[in-house]
């Protein structure tokens, strides 16, 4: 059976040459000009993956990829935004809700297809990863959830991912460059200044579980995770929701 891609593009043109392009790499596409028909389509049946066209009518592309990710049957669904939008800020709040890629206008039928795949080996189900427990916090990737003590903590999905690589290898460090590959993906346009906000934002959400020190700078290298740090979590951990 071919695997199903979800094309949500308003602009026929676009859809179609795309739509073409999907097919000759071997995908079954289905097509939705709207968020409200993408929302049905979805409803129906899980793709294998959304193409998610960040202007659409009714709805953008980003307010359906925040509900996609509210919810858990559609909280793993693999999505690439493209966009028109090019500032480094859209980008970040595209994947800040948890865009797999985002690719900007005009783009090479090539390119996409090699950002389809990736997000596709990445998003593999005999790559399924396993719990991590470190000191005093936990990692469930099936639920997505940190917690310390047993205390639930809020996180996004790119600070979950960012803290999943950082935790699967204790005190390894890891370059911007090999982050940028791990949780983003090797196709992705993403600078080094994008993934040190985001460490700050994992940071911030570690801080209030005590666990500050976790995640560390490795001077002219990258960041690393700490696990003598991890031991130091703290037991109360004011703010978060059990």
């Amino acid at each position: 059976m071919k695997p199903v891609v979800l094309l949500v593009e308003d602009e026929a043109g676009i859809a179609e040459l795309l739509a073409l392009n999907l097919r000759h790499e071997g995908f079954d596409v289905r097509h939705a000009a709207t968020a409200e028909s993408a929302v049905c389509a979805v409803e129906q049946a899980l793709p294998a993956l959304v193409l998610l066209d960040w202007m659409l009518p009714g709805a953008s592309g980003v307010d359906l990829l925040r509900r996609w990710r509210s919810h858990p049957r559609t909280r793993d669904l693999p999505v690439i935004m493209l966009t028109a939008r090019v500032e480094e800020g859209d980008r970040v709040q595209g994947l800040d809700w948890g865009a797999d890629d985002y690719v900007a206008k005009p783009f090479s039928a090539r390119e996409l297809m090699a950002r389809v795949r990736s997000v596709l080996r990445r998003r593999s189900p005999d790559q399924a990863p396993v719990p991590l427990v470190l000191g005093g916090l936990s990692l469930q990737p099936a639920s997505r959830e940190v917690r310390a003590r047993g205390v639930l903590l809020k996180m996004g999905p790119t600070e979950f991912r960012l803290l999943q690589v950082l935790m699967a290898q204790p005190d390894r460090v890891f370059s911007r460059g090999q982050l940028i590959d791990k949780v983003w993906g090797d196709h992705v346009a993403v600078e080094d200044r994008t993934v040190d906000a985001q460490i700050k934002r994992l940071r911030d959400a570690l801080e209030i579980a005590g666990a500050q020190g976790c995640v560390q700078t490795v001077r002219g290298v990258g960041y690393r995770f700490d696990a003598a740090a991890a031991q130091q979590c703290a037991t109360d951990v004011p703010g978060a929701t059990p």
